[in-house]
């Protein structure tokens, strides 16, 4: 018989073959994601097509958790009906899922925690997450690091998984992170303090005996907290003695580690692989769902292991679309990129869909365009609207040429009116029924029912943003009158650091990236520690100053002296590797080999190696002086030759492409002026389209908010952003004159044939006749007015960008007649051979040290761009012209 001393307690110590046991914290205790989660969890909102909870728990079946128990408060039946209809009831799935409702008091995680210590039902150590967890972290590897260190040390109460990342990475929160104060030899978390965006955090305090105790401690600002713990099973029953502790990280870890009485120890997992996040706001929604897009969650991706059960089939550029035959694509449409797309929708004709996830059975009217839009189930998006950086409920109806802005959120049911224009960050909810308002039966509904009562109060004048026949009710916007009483983290303008497509540029934050000597020298005993910030917006993590009265502690400085000094190599890596390529003439696909090697051996951002990339073209492309036409040739050459590198890095990102090149050339100093000329090729080249060059144009990096007015880079992304405004402007002018032309042969074919010529297209002949004449008539009054300039050598290069190496040449000899031919029989349209919007262009544009160089026409026979700027496929009436030129030959 064993010694009586051996007692259940120490079960979670020796005992390997236990069941592995986790606990989801399904509730969110905020108001983050209203009003989509008005009448629902947030667990049960979709990402990707699939519910929160399901990618939860995919994570954790991943991880070889065998027992889930599910504690929830609000909303709890539809979580229990959620599960009893998911794929991980059944027998098959491995894993034992037991929902827990907890008391209707329970308003925090603290609550919860101590409702789980009094249901009694944690047995051994578990693993505590949040019910919005995406990751494929191997957790089992966690869980017996845990427990080999619990074999030791029976105080260690908790590991946290945490992630290295830039201050800058998109799942990093700005408005709610932490310092991770760790020893370096053990991962111990000596102290932990909690951090907001707004106000900055200027600095942080460390207790002196932290210090005296471990002369070597590392400060950490770069972890991602991914909210997964495992835990001993005396967790909860501290929870149950102190009901101060609310928050797992603010209180119950800060408490522990700075309480003298308890003794008991937290450790840290710092994750070198894997992916973990949180959706804990609408702009972490918009990360995750783009990282679980661009494959980042590997094996957890749509194609493969989609929680939801869904198949997709997974084509180039990260498009991902129903297995089943059922989507609906008009041939005129236009997918883009980074795009998912459910069962039974239909997308018709002329719309355009970027870097978007829709539901299934939704319906995308004619000309509609999404951009980083995020459609639910059953919604209908009307004829003409414009979806952008938004959030759209289920079974919401747009109605026609509407227009939903960034950070819109629409909840479910709701009506938008015809020709309605939200704001920006408009949040939208159903109406009450008249009958069920005022009668909530319990907690969820009597809360849900204050937060209307209190929407429904401010409604004056909604109809003219939400349009005629719309059931929306409009939430305020803007800070609220009793804030004074909310927590910090949920002040309005910290909140605004956290919702998708704010860049809170208009807020006073702390900026790393202007840091002066006189800074960090104010005194020599403390030491300013500030992490790295974007150099592409005002917005950054917070400044953290440690004032340390001891010398030895400025050893806490390594890891990021570390970091910064890793940094560095890859930029001289990256360099010396492109250098090789270019001098070797290496094949583009062992360059990105090359590079994608030391992206992964060095743990950079994907945009780091775009920018060398990007960079090393610009500065490789020799400089012609005095002859635009050949340095127009050769800007070409090298364009076509390395130009395609820069999208087999890893990633296809074309307005990222834009932008770094427009930063790069801002600093570029004699090489500014090739902005123009190396966009013009890429774009020839499609590794841009008309629509990236847009969507660079109106983001906020290429305007340069955020820069400092009057600094060198600012002047130079100012002339860049000026240069991109002449290229659309050239774009429509292209637009607007392939539309004229369109309906001129439109009304030549109505004519009746006056002769009956053998010649195969007489309509597109007699069309290139009249262009003909025409350039020839602007040709002689160009020479005409060459006389009476007093700079008459400078002439001649006027017409030059129409000679720039393109994609097919603008004037064709009567002999390719039988190409058009071809080309009509085979379904596909030319476009208009016209050489106008480069013709017209001044001559000072073609040389490389001026601003901007007029974009040449795409003359790409497949498919020439459609009147409208959002879409780039052939139009009907080009496709019916030919058909008739066939007829009559």
């Amino acid at each position: 018989m064993p010694p009586k001393g051996s007692s259940g307690k120490d079960k979670d110590i020796t005992d390997d073959d236990e069941v592995l046991q986790a606990v989801i914290l399904a509730d969110s205790f905020n108001k983050r994601f209203k009003p989509l989660t008005a009448g629902k969890p947030r667990c049960l909102l979709p990402i990707c097509n699939a519910t929160l909870l399901d990618w939860t728990f995919e994570s954790l079946a991943l991880a070889g958790v065998q027992e889930i128990f599910v504690i929830c408060r609000s909303y709890a039946a539809q979580v229990k009906t959620a599960i009893r209809d998911s794929k991980w009831s059944k027998p098959s799935s491995g894993l034992k899922i037991v929902p827990i409702v907890t008391a209707k008091d329970t308003f925090s995680p603290g609550d919860a925690m101590r409702d789980i210590y009094t249901h009694g039902i944690i047995t051994s150590d578990f693993v505590l997450v949040t019910g919005d967890l995406v990751s494929n972290v191997r957790i089992d590897e966690v869980v017996r690091a845990h427990k080999e260190r619990r074999r030791t040390n029976k105080d260690a109460i908790m590991t946290m998984v945490v992630k290295e990342s830039g201050a800058a990475h998109r799942t990093r929160s700005r408005g709610e992170s932490g310092v991770f104060v760790l020893d370096p030899t053990t991962s111990e978390c000596l102290h932990y303090e909690p951090v907001i965006g707004y106000p900055a955090t200027p600095m942080i305090k460390i207790p002196r005996e932290v210090l005296a105790e471990h002369p070597e401690v590392e400060i950490r600002n770069d972890l991602i907290d991914c909210s997964i713990d495992v835990c001993s099973v005396e967790v909860p029953s501290l929870f149950q003695d102190n009901f101060d502790y609310l928050d797992i990280r603010r209180d119950f870890v800060h408490g522990v580690l700075t309480s003298d009485l308890l003794m008991k120890n937290i450790y840290c997992y710092v994750a070198k692989d894997g992916y973990a996040a949180r959706v804990a706001d609408t702009r972490s929604y918009d990360a995750v769902s783009k990282d679980i897009l661009a494959r980042w969650t590997f094996p957890l991706v749509p194609d493969d292991n989609h929680p939801g059960g869904h198949a997709y089939e997974h084509l180039r550029g990260n498009k991902y679309i129903a297995k089943d035959n059922s989507v609906v694509l008009s041939r005129t449409c236009k997918i883009g990129n980074n795009t998912l797309i459910g069962a039974h929708t239909t997308i018709e004709a002329n719309a355009t869909v970027h870097a978007s996830v829709i539901g299934q059975r939704c319906k995308i009217g004619a000309g509609a365009v999404l951009r980083n839009a995020y459609i639910f189930d059953d919604t209908y998006v009307g004829a003409g609207c414009v979806v952008e950086g938004s959030i759209i409920g289920a079974r919401v109806r747009l109605g026609d040429r509407c227009r939903v802005p960034r950070g819109c959120l629409i909840a479910d049911d709701v009506v938008i009116g015809e020709g309605a224009k939200l704001r920006k960050f408009e949040r939208v909810s159903k109406k009450r029924d008249a009958k069920k308002a005022g009668t909530g039966e319990d907690a969820d509904d009597e809360e849900e029912d204050s937060d209307l009562e209190e929407v429904e109060a401010h409604q004056e004048g909604v109809e003219e943003i939400v349009g005629r026949g719309s059931n929306a009710l409009v939430w305020p916007q803007g800070t609220t009158e009793d804030e004074e009483g909310v927590d910090e983290r949920e002040s309005y303008n910290n909140q605004r650091l956290m919702r998708m497509g704010d860049s809170a540029s208009d807020l006073e934050l702390s900026d790393e990236g202007s840091t002066t000597d006189d800074d960090l020298s104010d005194t020599d005993t403390s030491y300013s520690m500030r992490s790295r910030a974007s150099s592409m917006t005002s917005v950054s993590g917070p400044s953290l100053s440690l004032n340390l009265s001891d010398p030895s502690a400025q050893t806490s400085t390594i890891h990021m002296l570390s970091s910064a000094a890793a940094e560095t190599e890859f930029r001289s890596e990256v360099a010396q590797s492109l250098e090789r390529a270019f001098a070797e003439g290496h094949s583009v696909e062992n360059a990105a080999v090359e590079l994608k090697t030391l992206r992964m051996a060095s743990n950079v951002p994907l945009r780091r190696v775009r920018e060398a990339v990007v960079g090393a073209i610009v500065d490789r492309v020799p400089l012609v002086t005095g002859d635009p036409a050949a340095q127009r040739a050769e800007i070409a050459r090298f364009v076509r030759r390395w130009g395609p590198l820069i999208n087999q890095i890893g990633g296809v990102d074309p307005v990222e492409t834009v932008e770094v090149l427009q930063y790069h050339c801002a600093t570029a100093g004699p090489r500014q002026g090739l902005f123009a000329q190396v966009l013009a090729a890429l774009y020839q080249q499609d590794l841009v389209e008309e629509d990236d060059i847009r969507a660079w144009h109106r983001s906020a990096a290429a305007r340069g908010e955020g820069l400092k007015p009057g600094s060198a880079l600012a002047e130079g992304v100012r002339k860049c952003w000026a240069v991109g405004a002449k290229m659309i402007e050239q774009f429509d002018a292209e637009s607007e004159e392939e539309s004229t032309e369109e309906e001129e042969s439109e009304e030549e074919e109505d004519e009746p044939p006056k002769r009956a010529a053998p010649a195969p297209a007489p309509a597109k002949a007699a069309a290139k006749d009249e262009s003909e004449s025409e350039e020839e008539e602007s040709d002689e009054d160009s020479e005409r007015s060459e006389d009476s300039e007093e700079n008459a050598p400078a002439k001649p290069s006027a017409p030059a960008p129409s000679a720039q190496p393109s994609k097919a040449p603008q004037q064709q000899p009567e002999s390719e007649s039988g190409e058009d031919s071809e080309e009509s029989d085979s379904g596909e349209s030319e476009p208009p051979r016209t050489a106008a919007p480069a013709a017209a262009a001044p001559a000072s544009h073609a040389a490389p040290a001026k601003s901007s160089a007029p974009v040449p026409p795409k003359t790409t026979g497949a498919r020439p761009p459609a009147p409208s700027s959002h879409t780039a496929t052939a139009s009907p009436e080009a496709s019916t012209d030919e058909d008739s030129d066939e007829s009559a030959e």
